[in-house]
């Protein structure tokens, strides 16, 4: 079920990867966009992705969604689940989980804190924290995303398969000999 409401929201949002296959800004990749790890859901290219994606979104900069793909891309993760993820931050959550990025660098660091504004962030006052805080908060997310989506894909997949044995065991096996004494 969960493994078709995923494929449901790509195919919903995502292009067709044959299309991505054949686009002409994309061709120096050469064969490397066939590797069906980077299209197909498995744990081992979920996993990936997950990690890669939540790692990316931290990363506070330009072209997020880019460098995603490029780890996507090298690590063997699942391509659009890698770029989608990067949208966790977006231009309405960003102010408020980039601030907690800075309290956690503040905290980690023990510096003092200082006014937390574009200006004093441009001016490199609070760049260190701030940065160290996506830092440690992207590796920290990164790392449960990755283990988190492989023990629930494993926890999914053991349930089904106690599901389908339950279901086996349920029916009645019509080759079994019948016996036709009379119980008295």
């Amino acid at each position: 079920m969960a493994k078709a409401l995923i494929q449901q929201l790509l195919h919903k949002f995502i292009p067709d990867h044959n299309v991505i296959k054949q686009h002409k800004n994309l061709q120096f990749l050469g064969n490397k966009l066939q590797d069906p790890n980077l299209w197909h859901l498995n744990r081992r290219s979920v996993s990936i992705a997950f990690a890669v994606g939540l790692f990316c979104a931290w990363i506070p900069t330009l072209g997020q969604m880019a460098i995603a793909a490029l780890g996507a891309f090298y690590l063997r993760g699942n391509l659009p689940i890698s770029v989608g993820l990067v949208w966790l931050t977006n231009p309405v959550t960003m102010p408020p989980l980039f601030y907690f990025a800075y309290l956690v660098g503040l905290s980690i660091l023990n510096l003092p804190a200082a006014n937390f504004s574009m200006e004093a962030l441009l001016s490199g006052d609070i760049l260190l924290p701030f940065l160290f805080g996506c830092l440690i908060i992207g590796l920290t997310c990164a790392t449960f995303g990755y283990f988190g989506i492989n023990a629930f894909w494993r926890y999914y997949v053991a349930k089904k398969w106690v599901t389908r044995q339950r279901t086996r065991q349920n029916i009645k096996n019509p080759f079994r000999a019948i016996s036709y004494e009379k119980h008295s």
